[in-house]
């Protein structure tokens, strides 16, 4: 069994992650931690407290009584406003705190962009526009061209929690641009997992949310590649074949 942590803020969409076990259909668990959400608002000051590193320990030992064999912090906007340097450094901290292989949500949309092997995407976002800019320049430092970004101006999680489908496909389909290859919806308090497959199909194209490239960092992490076609196409990619050693 492969067991991956989340340190998750607050309870949003939290249920997205036992879903997304489910449809893993293998011996993967997945165990979520809550922390502390501090002030429930997508304003920087507010996000960059809600990331400190004081906050991320307080989770960090109940996760290790899960079992873990990696972490990842569960968080797009309370990771990406620190910075492409200053992410780095956050996740550096909480690896040497829970002492194991850490990651957070904003590496894994740069990490899943350069496994889908697109350059160029879209970025629907339920931020306000000064925040959802943040997430572009974060993309940008990874390497990645955002060629739209759109954001929504939803100040809390809190009412991120409540979309359902329609708001869902609303923001993607708002969001996606002709030149892009894949749209990204980086808000782990959006519930996504259960639409994901058919985003994909009405788009036409990737699509990439918050909680789907979370698990899927923690999945890489652990070194384990799972074929589940309904989390989208991050999750339908066949391992690279090596050559053998000569």
């Amino acid at each position: 069994m492969t067991a991956l942590g989340f340190l998750y803020p607050g309870h949003s969409a939290e249920d997205d992650y036992p879903r997304m076990e489910q449809l893993l259909g293998s011996d993967i668990r997945l165990q979520v931690v809550h922390t502390d959400i501090g002030e429930d608002a997508h304003r920087v000051d507010a996000l960059l407290e809600m990331g400190s590193a004081a906050r991320l320990a307080a989770g960090v030992e109940e996760l290790r009584l899960t079992g873990a064999e990696a972490v990842v912090w569960a968080c797009t906007s309370g990771s990406f406003v620190f910075g492409w340097e200053g992410a780095n450094e956050q996740v550096r901290q909480l690896a040497r705190t829970a002492g194991l292989p850490a990651s957070s949500t904003s590496f894994a949309f740069a990490h899943a962009v350069r496994e889908l092997g697109v350059a160029r995407v879209a970025v629907a976002a339920t931020y306000p526009d000064d925040v959802a800019g943040h997430f572009v320049s974060f993309l940008k430092s990874a390497g990645v061209e955002v060629v739209a970004a759109r954001g929504s101006g939803i100040v809390t999680a809190a009412e991120v929690g409540t979309w359902g489908r329609d708001e869902v496909f609303a923001l993607a389909r708002a969001g996606d641009h002709p030149d892009a290859q894949a749209v990204l919806l980086p808000d782990t308090a959006l519930h996504t997992a259960a639409h994901i497959h058919d985003l994909e199909a009405d788009l036409g194209k990737p699509v990439l949310t918050a909680n789907q490239v979370t698990v899927w960092e923690g999945l890489r992490l652990a070194s384990r590649r799972v074929n589940a076609p309904a989390l989208g196409a991050l999750f339908r990619r066949e391992p690279v074949v090596q050559a053998p050693a000569e």
